[in-house]
């Protein structure tokens, strides 16, 4: 599972929407669209943290000379080292971040469900907007399955197709 900038508005909105609808948070008409900018910030800070740190992966890798098919397993080491979610524990970790921006923002007048009631609110939402990504991703790598994951040619041509295909299926901002 991947979160891709071009889902963050809706997936915050949608985050928003159901935390309201469902009486686990109180917040003011008026402060909805803060509340949503809570959230996105939360959402942004993950993508860079991870565009970091699959950065930082990169340059272990080329240091030490290893093959770029050990980039997940770098990334996973550095993002553990980081005690940052990816992979499976992506879910969880985004969730735990966005309970705590919710408990520390000053435009949410109350929360009123308890951690594991969030929680089980914003996964089903956070899988189903990670979904698409996911088949966004998977589509890619089918089309690019000749080049050599982690190289600059495939860097370059994953990046080109993702963003071909985020504009005709309108999965950007």
């Amino acid at each position: 599972m991947k979160l891709m900038s071009g889902k963050v508005t809706p997936l915050a909105s949608d985050l928003v929407d159901e935390l309201v609808k469902s009486e686990n948070i109180e917040v003011l008409p008026e402060e909805m669209p803060e509340v949503q900018l809570d959230l996105e910030s939360v959402l942004k800070e993950y993508i860079r943290t991870d565009r970091e740190i699959t950065e930082k992966a990169r340059d272990m890798i080329s240091r030490q000379k290893r093959d770029y098919g050990d980039l997940p397993k770098v990334k996973a080491q550095v993002a553990r080292e980081r005690d940052f979610g990816v992979g499976d524990n992506l879910i969880e970790y985004i969730t735990a971040q966005l309970i705590e921006a919710l408990i520390h923002s000053r435009h949410v007048e109350e929360v009123f469900g308890m951690d594991n009631d969030l929680t089980l609110v914003m996964t089903p939402i956070l899988k189903k907007h990670l979904a698409a990504d996911e088949e966004l991703d998977q589509e890619v790598r089918k089309r690019i399955k000749n080049l050599q994951e982690g190289t600059m040619t495939w860097d370059a041509q994953y990046q080109k197709l993702k963003d071909e295909l985020k504009r005709v299926r309108k999965l950007d901002e």
